[in-house]
């Protein structure tokens, strides 16, 4: 990549997000947070029309979370899959395809790619990985680096506006320091848009020490905020409280505006008890899981209440936004999904508030189809 094209991708990209290298020394504008949803790669090609209900929200910015398949948690063997049998809106063709009509609707694309352990044995998940030797680390970090730096060119390729270089990934990031920042380095040379990692909110995200080599911090943002079902407002903001101030240390240690790069809750009245736990069938038969669309709603104005205004903060993506078309999505499910769902007209309230007009950071050769 030649220097000048790579330093404009580079002012390109920081007009996009708001900042520049010195991100912190101004309080961030509300009219440059990333209004982000978790997009749902589907089964099916995707139209415009599945789209603009994201705009109709003012969303302007998508996940998009291609897959990488690893049998184990403490063996080398990550495989990448890029069509076949994998869901369309996850292989190269479908991430292509949903980023250029969402930029054709101004959303930008955060490409966040993710492992999937096929062998979950022992309650393992990406957070657990780790290799039993150093060869095995070597083998490990040389099919991550085929993984990540395929998603880097596809990218690069398609002018999408950030990419994460890894997500979960708690013991390889504490453990293997400069592999990573190795890593990044690689990564660089290839993709010229913006870099986070996407850590767990769980301790990861105060322990990794390679964020100065990001360009903002990212944090899987779902914290418990309560352990009581059908909380309220007030319970729920301080609840965030007992959070910001780590959070906001860690921005300020490193000089980098932070990311929510997934939050959600269910429809539950629990929802903010364990966020990150899937819904789960009634273990009574034919009782049906309780269903509360307006503790999910409660969830996220605490969560617009406590964080959305904050000088460090840049953004939001929640999971998760399937490809539907307006009014197709059932409300009355316990997914994390709020469309249809009262979660849906918090979300656009807050996202309509001082919207930015849309930019992107480049148009990719070709038209969107």
């Amino acid at each position: 990549m030649q220097s000048t094209r790579l330093a404009s991708q580079f002012f390109t990209v920081a007009l996009v997000l708001g900042f520049t290298s010195s991100a912190l020394s101004d309080p961030l504008e509300l009219s440059a947070r990333q209004r982000g949803v978790s997009w749902v790669g589907g089964h099916e090609p995707i139209g415009l029309e599945h789209l603009r209900p994201l705009a109709d929200a003012h969303v302007n910015w998508i996940v998009q979370t291609p897959f990488g398949w690893q049998q184990r948690y403490d063996a080398p063997g990550l495989q990448l899959a890029t069509g076949g049998r994998i869901l369309w809106g996850e292989r190269d063709e479908g991430l292509r395809t949903t980023h250029r009509l969402a930029q054709s609707l101004g959303i930008q694309t955060l490409l966040k790619p993710h492992i999937w352990l096929r062998d979950r044995s022992g309650d393992k998940w990406r957070t657990d990985i780790r290799m039993n030797s150093e060869e095995d680390w070597q083998r490990w970090f040389a099919d991550y680096r085929t993984f990540i730096l395929h998603y880097a060119r596809l990218a690069e390729a398609e002018g999408m506006g950030a990419l994460a270089v890894g997500t979960e990934l708690h013991r390889t990031t504490v453990e293997r320091e400069q592999d990573w920042r190795r890593l990044i380095a690689e990564i660089r040379k290839v993709y010229g848009g913006s870099l986070t990692y996407a850590a767990n909110w769980w301790r990861e995200y105060e322990e990794i020490r390679f964020w100065d080599a990001l360009d903002f911090i990212g944090i899987q943002a779902y914290f418990p905020l309560t352990d009581q079902q059908n909380p309220t407002l007030e319970a729920l903001e301080q609840g965030w409280e007992t959070y910001l101030k780590s959070i906001e240390a860690i921005s300020k240690r490193f000089d980098k505006p932070v990311v929510f790069t997934e939050i959600g809750y269910k429809s539950t009245p629990d929802a903010a008890v364990k966020p990150w736990e899937w819904p789960q069938p009634s273990a009574v038969p034919l009782r049906p899981p309780a269903v509360d669309p307006t503790v999910q709603a409660r969830c996220y104005e605490a969560f617009f209440q406590a964080v959305w205004d904050k000088p460090w903060f840049l953004g939001s993506y929640f999971w998760k936004w399937y490809p539907a078309r307006s009014g197709e999505r059932d409300p009355d499910n316990i997914d994390f999904t709020p469309q249809g769902k009262p979660a849906e007209k918090v979300l656009s309230r807050w996202y309509g508030s001082k919207a930015p007009q849309p930019v992107v950071r480049s148009t990719p050769s070709g038209s969107p189809p």
